[in-house]
């Protein structure tokens, strides 16, 4: 696992367009994805057609700060410069590639989520990504990790408004991954605790680079699982959790083990007491 990058080094408003010619301004809204997309692009050959078809979604590029600074699908590859046409104009875009490796080291960032859904027993929800997944297939992890898309409501140019869109974007996964409905797991239940930024490897050419903010919820949900994202879940206790780590095979994904390491024990055995609100909207970003 690499350290998440603060130096001179990291991506900026100022270098963003020399390090990355194809990357969209934040004023461009795209109907369409714009060059070639993820399901025509040779570096799918041989993935899940609807694994390949999520890349092209678009993510928020940030700086170091957590302030977006442009657009970026997971996955685009360069191409020439398309036409869109939106509210009489033409916007000419492109995509690049925002979960390369070769990106990711000259300082692509992007902003994410983690969310932790608990029942009323407090047990953690976890999930095993499915063996589909392009980047980490068959980790377990917390119940949901995605990603705000770059659409009105979700990519937020403050703290708060960041944070609502984070809140939108894990209610938007939590069904489509694990069939939760969204009355089930209301908007303002939702905690936000604190931005995670870490840098990790998939494999040679995957990975990931993300401004993670972390978010908890209390719920009795019903489960309806999507296989193509989800191979297995299990709830589970703080005791259980420790009892599954040295389990010969199973293996986690690294923004679930920094958090688990460092931060998760101490948050649950305060949820649902007086005491949790201190942990709650920190404003700080934690670099690991």
């Amino acid at each position: 696992m690499c350290h998440a990058e603060t130096g001179s080094s990291a991506i900026t408003a100022e270098n963003v367009y020399e390090l990355f010619p194809e990357v969209e301004a934040l004023s461009v809204v795209s109907l369409t994805t714009c060059g070639v997309s993820a399901t025509e692009s040779g570096d799918f050959e041989g993935y899940d057609e609807e694994q390949v078809r999520m890349m092209d979604e678009v993510c928020i590029a940030l700086d170091v700060d957590d302030e977006p600074i442009s657009r970026a699908s997971k996955e685009c590859v360069s191409a020439p410069p398309c036409e869109v046409l939106f509210n009489d104009s033409i916007q000419s875009s492109n995509y690049l590639l925002g979960h390369l490796m070769t990106n990711i080291d000259k300082g692509l960032l992007h902003r994410a989520f983690s969310c932790f859904v608990f029942d009323s027993q407090r047990r953690l929800l976890l999930q095993q990504r499915a063996d589909k997944k392009i980047t980490f297939p068959m980790m377990w992890t917390n119940t949901c990790c995605s990603h705000p898309l770059d659409i009105p409501g979700k990519r937020g140019t403050g703290f708060k408004s960041a944070i609502l869109g984070a809140k939108r974007a894990a209610r938007r996964k939590l069904e489509q991954e694990l069939g939760i409905k969204p009355e089930q797991v209301p908007l303002e239940d939702f905690h936000f605790l604190t931005r995670v930024h870490y840098k990790a490897p998939s494999d040679g050419k995957w990975g990931e680079h993300e401004m993670d903010h972390i978010l908890f919820i209390q719920a009795d949900v019903d489960l309806a699982v999507n296989r193509n994202e989800v191979q297995d879940s299990r709830w589970v206790s703080p005791e259980d959790l420790k009892k599954m780590f040295p389990t010969p095979g199973l293996q986690y994904t690294p923004w679930f083990k920094l958090i688990c390491e460092s931060l998760l024990f101490k948050w649950w055995a305060n949820l649902g007491t007086p005491e949790f609100h201190r942990y709650t909207n920190e404003t700080i970003i934690r670099r690991m």
